[in-house]
């Protein structure tokens, strides 16, 4: 009888112990039990809990608010190359690096959209010989924009390498191809260097 009760006592000791182990505060130091979260999803559960005022509709029209004024910033600076408003993708001096060097030299590949209009206009008339020769133009459109690309691509990729050699440049010269497929005045962020200037 008294082994089978001060064996009860021992398994009720452990629930004792963990319940007074909740009531106390954790120690800073203390390993918490999960993942530290990303420092955007507490700023913004931060955001969330202070904007909150237990009325859902006006939660929900501050929220539309502070959405619009977001995108007017980012509107904003996607025009004038304000870095702090730009979206992820944009920021950071390596991407501005990499606007600067495509905005600031001519690429066969921003010319690839009227090109593809005037070929598609020529090959929908109906003479055989303008639409071999909208095909030759199509041919000869892609393999320059390849070469070019490409040359692109390694002269890009070793000016990174010289300006930002501790930098993280993944994607880097990706993105700069992309922008150059993009006429000029269609670019954002918008360009802030004349062709022909060094960036």
């Amino acid at each position: 009888m008294f082994g089978s009760r001060s064996s009860k006592e021992e398994k009720a000791a452990p629930t004792d112990k963990v319940s007074a182990d909740l009531s106390q505060p954790r120690h800073p130091q203390a390993p918490k039990g999960r993942p530290t979260p990303k420092r955007a999803v507490a700023q913004s559960q931060r955001k969330a809990v202070v904007a909150s005022t237990g009325n859902r509709k006006e939660d929900a029209k501050r929220a539309r608010e502070r959405r619009r004024e977001e995108m007017a910033r980012q509107r904003e600076a996607l025009a004038n190359g304000d870095q702090r408003y730009l979206p992820a993708r944009d920021k950071g001096p390596v991407r501005k690096y990499v606007r600067d060097y495509v905005d600031s030299r001519f690429s066969v590949a921003e010319m690839f959209l009227p090109l593809a209009v005037v070929i598609l206009v020529l090959s929908m008339v109906r003479v055989p010989s303008i639409q071999n020769i909208a095909l030759l133009l199509w041919l000869a459109v892609i393999a320059l924009i390849l070469v070019d690309s490409v040359a692109l691509g390694f002269r890009l990729n070793k000016a990174l390498a010289g300006r930002f050699p501790d930098e993280p440049r993944r994607g880097a010269v990706a993105y700069g191809l992309m922008r150059t497929l993009q006429m000029r005045r269609l670019r954002l962020p918008k360009p802030q260097v004349k062709r022909g200037e060094r960036p």
